[in-house]
C-alpha cells in the first residue's frame, strides 16, 4: 500500500499535466465552437442562408465533441507517462477522433440534403423532376450514411491488432466465405440491386401515385429494403422492393400528375342525354378543382333496365380529381331528382294474360 501511494506521489506531476491538457483540450474546444457558432449567428442575421441554418442545426453536437478531441488529440504528444497509459488513452482518443468525425459526416450528409430541399420544392404543381431527384437523393443518402458508418466501425476494430491478425486470416479463406454469405444474403442483395433499380429507372418515385394490391396511396418513403405506400385512410402498405420489379401495378403520376376521372350515372331510356351534358358543363365550369382540359359526356352502355352515362372530367391531380368526380357525381344524381324524376331507373313488367284475368274477376 506504502509502495502504491508513493508511487502515485512520484508521478503525481504527471497526473497533473494529464489532466491539464484533458481540461485545456475541452476548454479550448467548446471555446472553438462557441466562437464558429457566433460567427454563423452573425452571419445569418445580415444574409438569410439556407447553408448557415441547416449547419447550426446539424452540427452543432458533432462540432461540439469534435473540437475538444481533435484538440487532445494534438496535445497527446506533450504528454510524459508511463508507455502503457500512454497507449491506452491514445487509443481512445483515437476511437473518439473517428467516431466524432463520422458523426459530423452523417450530419453533413443531412445539410446537403437540406439545401437540395431548400432550392426544390414536392408542394408545386408540376414536381415531376423534383420527385425524381427525390427518389434518387432519398436512396443515395441512405448508401452514403451506410458506408460512412461501415467504415467508421472497420477503422476502429482496425486499430487493434488482433483484429488485423484475424482480417489478416480471414482473407485467406475470402472466397469460401464470399459463397457462403452470397447464399445466406440473396434476398438482401437482391433487394439492394432492386433499389438501385428503382432509384434510377425511377417505375415509382417519392409522392407518386400507386394502386397497388387494390389500394390507393402516395410512395412516402423507399428503403434499402422496401417501399411504404401512405394510404388514403392514413394507413400505411409496406411492400419489398422486389414486388415492383417482378409485379405489375398502376403508377398515375408515371409522366405528370394531371389526370381524368370517372362518373357512371344508371339511367331510365327517357332521360334527354343533351341536357344532362350542358348541367354536367355547368357543374365543372363551376368548380375550382378543373382544369379546363376534359369535359364531355358519352352513353357507354344499354343495358336491360337502364341507359349508362359516364361523365369524363379531369383533374391536376389524383387527389383533386377524387372530389371532383364526387362533386359531379353528386350534383348530376340532385338535377335527375329535381328536373326529371320521371328518368330515375325503373323496372317495367308485361303481365301476360291480364285482359283475361280481368274478365274472370268481373264474371265472379
Amino acid at each position: 500500500m506504502q509502495e502504491t501511494v508513493q508511487h502515485w506521489i512520484k508521478h503525481f506531476p504527471d497526473t497533473m499535466v494529464v489532466l491539464l491538457v484533458i481540461a485545456g483540450s475541452i476548454v479550448g474546444g467548446l471555446l472553438l465552437k462557441y466562437l464558429l457558432a457566433l460567427a454563423l449567428r452573425a452571419y445569418e442575421r445580415r444574409h438569410a442562408s439556407p447553408l448557415v441554418a441547416s449547419v447550426r442545426q446539424h452540427l452543432a453536437q458533432p462540432v461540439a465533441y469534435f473540437f475538444p478531441i481533435l484538440l487532445l488529440s494534438l496535445s497527446l504528444p506533450l504528454v510524459a507517462l508511463e508507455t502503457r497509459l500512454v497507449e491506452v488513452l491514445r487509443r481512445l482518443v483515437e476511437i473518439a477522433f473517428i467516431g466524432s468525425f463520422a458523426w459530423g459526416l452523417m450530419r453533413a450528409v443531412e445539410v446537403a440534403e437540406d439545401l437540395v430541399l431548400a432550392h426544390y420544392k414536392l408542394s408545386e404543381g408540376d414536381n415531376l423532376q423534383v420527385r425524381k431527384l427525390f427518389t434518387q437523393l432519398q436512396f443515395v443518402k441512405k448508401l452514403v450514411v451506410s458506408v460512412i458508418f461501415f467504415v467508421a466501425v472497420a477503422l476502429v476494430l482496425m486499430s487493434f491488432a488482433t483484429v488485423r491478425r484475424v482480417g489478416t486470416g480471414l482473407l485467406t479463406s475470402a472466397g469460401i466465405a464470399s459463397v457462403i454469405i452470397g447464399f445466406a444474403a440473396q434476398r438482401s442483395i437482391s433487394n439492394l440491386l432492386a433499389g438501385f433499380q428503382l432509384a434510377f429507372t425511377q417505375p415509382l418515385r417519392i409522392d407518386d401515385v400507386l394502386v397497388v394490391e387494390g389500394e390507393w396511396g402516395r410512395v412516402e418513403e423507399i428503403t434499402f429494403t422496401n417501399v411504404v405506400l401512405a394510404l388514403w385512410d392514413e394507413r400505411r402498405l409496406v411492400l419489398p422492393l422486389n414486388y415492383f420489379i417482378e409485379k405489375p401495378f398502376q403508377n398515375w403520376t408515371r409522366n405528370s400528375a394531371q389526370i381524368m376521372g370517372t362518373v357512371l350515372l344508371q339511367v331510365d331510356f327517357t332521360v334527354p342525354v343533351e341536357a344532362i351534358r350542358t348541367e354536367l358543363r355547368r357543374i365543372v365550369e363551376a368548380h375550382p378543382l378543373w382544369d379546363q382540359r376534359v369535359c364531355v359526356l358519352h352513353v357507354t352502355d344499354a343495358k336491360e333496365r337502364t341507359l349508362e352515362l359516364r361523365a369524363l372530367v379531369s383533374a391536376a391531380d389524383a387527389g383533386a380529381v377524387w372530389e371532383l368526380r364526387c362533386a359531379v357525381r353528386e350534383q348530376l344524381v340532385a338535377f335527375v331528382q329535381q328536373h326529371h324524376p320521371e328518368c330515375l331507373p325503373k323496372i317495367r313488367a308485361l303481365v301476360d294474360g291480364q285482359e283475361q284475368l280481368a274478365r274472370t274477376v268481373a264474371d265472379v
